[in-house]
């Protein structure tokens, strides 16, 4: 297995210790399991949809502002709303059958996400920025926070996985990004989120976003991954979202589709 990177609050214990606490009490507030071995999560059907929700998605914007570049559908009510705003490079399920099947395939890989055995447990309601992560199952048994950029090192490994478990929501600022490095790949990121997922607004995001409720891509959040709720809706404002591919064709493809998008918006 790849040597673990930790989060910087390890390497500056012995600064915060001025105040009092042991490097015993420390540890109970960043815990490690180095034995657990990270596979990704299997979609299935799900794989192809860019956007999937359970309670119905809702575009807002400008006509032909937001991008979704794969498939979407939702499934048990199957209510798109704002369909004119959109320009789909995928196929539009609505609730038929690929939509209902790639639901519970939904449904199995968040219950997986969730099983995993995490590599490093963090303290409640914890901010990702600043971070450098190597592969591994991260855990919050609350809510991940996201104010400025993470880095997700695939250390030379196109395989390399990451998978977080926040236990309630998932929350990014203004601005924020996800940045991959070394081989890492979209396609090997996956959030399982027990409640919601906010992206803030002009957040660069990467990742499959599983969440059990509601998902909201708030104005000029970009997403290089899949929003994928379970029981609540998908709701989105002047977005682009993008199946991931492996390989450096996915961030190729991005690009390409940023550039159209900007060219769309100035005519």
């Amino acid at each position: 297995m790849k040597p673990i990177k930790l989060p910087p609050i390890i390497s500056n214990l012995n600064k915060r210790l001025a105040t009092g606490l042991s490097l015993l009490a420390a540890s109970a507030f960043l815990t490690q399991n180095t034995t657990a071995s990270v596979l990704a999560l299997d979609l299935g059907e799900a794989s192809s949809f860019a956007v999937l929700a359970g309670a119905g998605i809702t575009v807002a914007g400008p006509v032909n502002s937001t991008l979704i570049r794969g498939d979407i559908g939702s499934f048990a009510v199957t209510s798109i709303t704002g369909l004119e705003n959109v320009v789909l490079n995928g196929v539009n399920h609505a609730g038929d059958a690929v939509t209902q099947s790639a639901k519970l395939d939904l449904g199995a890989a968040y219950t997986d996400a969730a099983s995993r055995t995490p590599l490093v447990t963090f303290p409640p309601i914890s901010d990702l920025s600043g971070l450098t992560l190597a592969t591994g199952v991260y855990k919050n048994s609350s809510s991940f926070f996201l104010t400025g950029t993470l880095t997700l090192d695939g250390g030379g490994d196109s395989n390399a996985v990451w998978i977080f478990q926040a236990g309630t929501t998932l929350i990014t600022g203004v601005g924020s990004s996800v940045n991959l490095t070394n081989g890492a790949q979209a396609s090997n990121v996956f959030w399982q989120v027990g409640s919601s997922a906010t992206l803030g607004v002009g957040s660069e995001f990467v990742g499959s976003i599983l969440a059990q409720e509601s998902i909201t891509l708030n104005t000029g959040a970009t997403l290089t991954g899949r929003a994928l709720a379970l029981t609540g809706a998908v709701t989105m404002d002047n977005n682009l979202v993008t199946v991931p591919e492996t390989g450096s064709s996915t961030l190729l493809g991005v690009g390409i589709a940023l550039l159209a998008l900007k060219r769309r918006k100035r005519i």
